[in-house]
């Protein structure tokens, strides 16, 4: 069979299959399960594919696809592999903005037209080892997944011979059999290959498409669990901010926040002795967490995963994340440098902060992405620090910073909020800087402090006149 002869009659998609992507996900499944897609879903080869215009998560998975050679029912093992008759390779995309109506089946999310590319094109089964293929995805030219069959929970044999207990499979069939870790978010103007050893490229263009129309059913919605389950999040923000607090949070000053929080009885929020790149520009956004330790080369030597720590928490970054990077107040290496800084701000980071040194320092400078760091050096990230875990509680300059926290930084420094104060604390800080703000205009004035920083109970009402002309 020629690729082009192609015409399965049904597709079954693996939920979970590569360990990696298992522990990912935060759970090893006893036994596959799986969702179906519509043959609708399949294009033949390279194309595009269209991201609903309002939706925001479209995510690649990377997969390899078995094609069923012979009509199979109540197969054994061995029945299940002399019944596989091609393997290539496939992309199974979905949308996370609107798995919040699937319940489960997927059917909305992944079953779109075009949104399961196959190819470039079938090679026989047995010109293959099944159990050391390997497969990636690279997203513009950069590889993001990588995985190898001998990592797979259950083999093809196995998938196989379970699905054929309870359908008949038939000649051009597919089952999809699960993708490595790592699936993240693409948009318009993305490129994605999938290369599988022995088969070859697949290329999918992501390009923009129409707006699903209205009133007929559900509409895409991002979600806290949606955009946790598309970014790779551990869990979803603990808040969001309003778009008010969000404002204030803009303007305020970190000094301004730290009395806030001190009324509240939190003391230790500003992180002492980092320095901002940019002292030009703000930083607002929700903590997204990267632990290191110290480096030991024994644990290194077995770190053989395709992405370590560090670029697996670039690559699940999303928008208005602040990587926030415990390196142990150890400086003397760097412990990010600009390629993946400019990574972090192409996903839609807000900020990186760390307690360690940044390498490539000069470019932070002209990079539109806040960056605080205790200084420069132009080591590399191993000679001292091993990037350990992701979205975990840490310590940076010696403050509690825990995922999804609020983090606001300026030209004096940057601190975190916790986040289920937040809303709060920005609505009042604002309120103390228009205190502020009018105290400093009668101290310009000759006017003594007294009764005006902080403001007498006799001078309120000549304050709330004149913030009510200022707003």
């Amino acid at each position: 069979m020629q690729l082009a002869d192609l015409r399965p009659t049904k597709i079954v998609a693996v939920h979970l299959n590569y360990r990696a992507r298992a522990e990912e996900r935060g759970r090893i499944p006893a036994e596959p399960s799986y969702f179906l897609k519509p043959p609708s879903s399949v294009t033949l080869g390279d194309g595009q594919v269209a991201r609903p215009e309002g939706c925001e998560y479209l995510n690649y998975e990377a997969e390899i696809a078995v094609v069923i050679g012979t009509r199979v029912r109540n197969a054994s093992l061995e029945e299940a592999r002399r019944a596989i008759g091609w393997i290539t390779a496939a992309n199974d995309f979905g949308i996370y903005d609107l798995r919040w109506a699937d319940r489960g089946s997927n059917l909305l999310s992944k079953g779109q037209d075009g949104f399961t590319p196959l190819g470039p094109r079938l090679v026989p089964a047995g010109e293959l080892d099944l159990g050391a293929l390997t497969i990636r995805a690279r997203v513009n030219g950069e590889v993001v997944q990588e995985a190898s069959t001998d990592t797979l929970l259950f083999g093809f044999d196995r998938l196989v011979a379970d699905l054929s207990r309870f359908m008949t499979l038939e000649p051009g069939d597919v089952i999809l059999t699960g993708t490595p870790a790592n699936s993240r978010p693409v948009a318009p103007g993305d490129v994605v290959e999938v290369e599988l050893d022995g088969v070859g490229t697949l290329r999918s263009e992501i390009v923009a498409g129409p707006p699903l129309a209205e009133g007929l059913g559900a509409m895409p919605k991002v979600t806290p669990a949606a955009r946790a389950a598309a970014t790779g999040a551990n869990a979803p923000r603990p808040v969001t901010l309003s778009e008010e607090a969000a404002a204030a949070l803009r303007t305020v000053s970190t000094a301004t926040l730290t009395v806030q929080l001190r009324k509240r009885g939190i003391r230790n929020t500003f992180l002492g002795g980092l320095r901002p790149a940019r002292p030009d520009l703000r930083l607002l956004g929700y903590a997204h967490t990267l632990r290191y330790v110290a480096l030991r080369e024994d644990v290194l030597a077995a770190d053989t995963a395709p992405l370590n720590a560090q670029k697996a928490t670039i690559e699940s970054l999303g928008p208005e994340d602040v990587l926030v990077i415990e390196a142990r107040g150890e400086a003397g290496a760097g412990t990010i440098g600009d390629i993946l800084a400019m990574r972090a701000l192409r996903r839609g980071a807000t900020g990186i902060v760390t307690d360690g040194g940044v390498r490539d320092s000069p470019s932070f400078a002209d990079l539109d992405l806040p960056t605080y760091y205790q200084g420069p050096h132009a080591a590399v990230l191993g000679l001292l620090h091993y990037p350990l875990e992701s979205n975990v509680p840490v310590t940076c300059a010696g403050v509690l910073v825990m995922p999804g926290d609020v983090m606001v930084g300026d030209a004096e420094g940057v601190m975190v909020i916790p986040a289920a104060m937040a809303e709060e604390v920005a609505r009042d800080a604002l309120e103390q800087e228009r205190r502020e703000a009018w105290a400093l205009e009668r101290v310009s004035e000759g006017e003594s402090v007294r009764g005006v920083y902080p403001i007498a109970p006799e001078r309120m009402s000549e304050y709330e006149s004149w913030s009510q002309e200022q707003r």
